[in-house]
């Protein structure tokens, strides 16, 4: 039987800090669906659609390049209920801190609690992608400074051009 993992977040925008979550995850699973939350009280400063192809452009070398395969879907809800509709037995989290390891534990006691045939799996953080966080790009990005260390080449891109406007 595939292993199915599910890694569920806003990606609002892709970081290197995703990425390095996501190329721990390919040697981890056969087939690795990335879920993209959808919360209609919130604005997300990049459209549902410009973040899963901003996913899979990023991601899909990395799948490919482990022999996973890679999907990227959106959800609105339960992350649980997404992780059943994919099929998934693993929830992919990664880790920074000691803040992320204490949330996520919560997390992981209300999702075993809800869905027992589902295992959470935490990945720590490399040392480089420690410090980065969505907020913390889209903050630095829309003062006009320089996220190249923090996102991948192509999303910078699209930052400079969204915040140039």
């Amino acid at each position: 039987m595939p292993r199915i993992a599910l890694y569920a977040g806003s990606f609002d925008p892709v970081t290197n800090g995703h990425l390095d979550v996501v190329r721990h995850a390919v040697r981890l699973a056969d087939r690795l669906v990335i879920a993209v939350g959808v919360n209609p009280g919130k604005a997300p400063l990049f459209s549902t659609d410009d973040r899963l192809a901003m996913l899979q452009e990023v991601c899909g070398p990395l799948a490919s390049a482990a022999k996973c395969e890679l999907s990227c879907v959106t959800f609105s809800g339960l992350v649980i209920e997404a992780a059943r509709k994919a099929g998934a037995t693993l929830l992919v989290r990664g880790l920074r801190d000691s803040t992320d390891f204490n949330y996520e534990m919560q997390m992981a006691g209300m999702n075993e609690a809800m869905a027992p045939e589902m295992q959470s799996v935490f990945l720590p953080a490399s040392p480089m992608a420690r410090p980065i966080t969505a907020t913390l790009v889209r903050q630095i990005a829309g003062m006009g400074g320089d996220i190249s260390p923090f996102v991948p080449a192509s999303v910078a891109a699209r930052l400079t051009k969204k915040f140039s406007r």
